[in-house]
């Protein structure tokens, strides 16, 4: 395993409200990168902000960043971060063939969701931003019945599944040097390898899924994600752009 990434701080916590929360108190005091840990969240979020269920033995971290990049460019983000929770998981189990990666910000082991993402843009000053990325993993068990909505992915843990015990620390240590290296790939070489990587490893392409909006429902063939990481649907009446969803297979 590669050491720790330069310049990155790390703070861990055995209970706290939430590490995004605590990115955002702590961010004026910190320069560069830093990733914080609780092996409890008691104020867990996740997406649209929904309640996100934190279990001893899960792990939940968040990363504090600050690319030179627009908004639309830190959105990205969000697969440098799956990338690097695929590649941290391989790491940890040896496996590839469980894992597969579904837009726009989730990581699914047999099928079942296993682990979420989150971001969140801190304006910093004029065209100066801070990037909070949120992670959520069922290391050791799945939410209760009552977290869960009526038509998500069934939650799968990577104990239950594969009955390997993998510590947060661990898989921290695997995943902050994952995602340090995709990021480089990303400020060195732009979204374009990303996206590819991605796709490689995405779950259900070319297959027929919805894409839930606010409004309304699109079912259509998954045909690809484009240059600006939106999803290309392929619908009876014409092919939308989806830049943001839930989507369901």
């Amino acid at each position: 395993m590669q050491h720790w990434p330069d310049g990155t701080e790390k703070f861990v916590f055995d209970t706290i409200d939430s590490t995004m929360a605590e990115a955002r108190r702590q961010a004026p005091a910190i320069a560069g990168a830093a990733w914080f840990l609780a092996h409890v969240q008691t104020a867990g979020t996740g997406r649209r902000g929904r309640p996100w269920d934190s279990q001893d033995g899960n792990f939940a971290a968040s990363l504090l960043i600050r690319p030179e990049a627009t908004p639309d460019k830190l959105a990205l983000r969000s697969f440098v971060a799956a990338l690097a929770l695929y590649d941290a998981l391989v790491e940890c189990t040896g496996r590839a063939d469980i894992f597969a990666l579904k837009w726009p910000n989730d990581v699914l082991l047999n099928g079942g969701k296993l682990a979420g993402i989150l971001l969140e843009t801190l304006a910093e000053g004029p065209d100066r931003y801070a990037l909070i990325i949120g992670i959520g993993v069922n290391l050791k068990s799945i939410p209760s019945a009552g977290a869960l909505e009526a038509t998500a992915l069934p939650p799968k843990s990577l104990s239950q599944e594969t009955g390997l015990t993998i510590t947060p620390e661990s898989f921290l240590n695997a995943l902050a040097v994952s995602y340090a290296n995709w990021e480089n790939t990303l400020q060195t070489y732009g979204f374009a390898p990303i996206r590819q990587a991605w796709l490689s490893k995405a779950a259900n392409m070319g297959k027929t899924i919805t894409a839930k909006l606010p409004n309304q429902h699109i079912v259509g063939i998954f045909k690809t994600v484009d240059e600006t990481g939106a999803l290309i649907l392929q619908a009876t009446d014409r092919q939308h752009v989806i830049t943001a969803a839930d989507i369901s297979f």
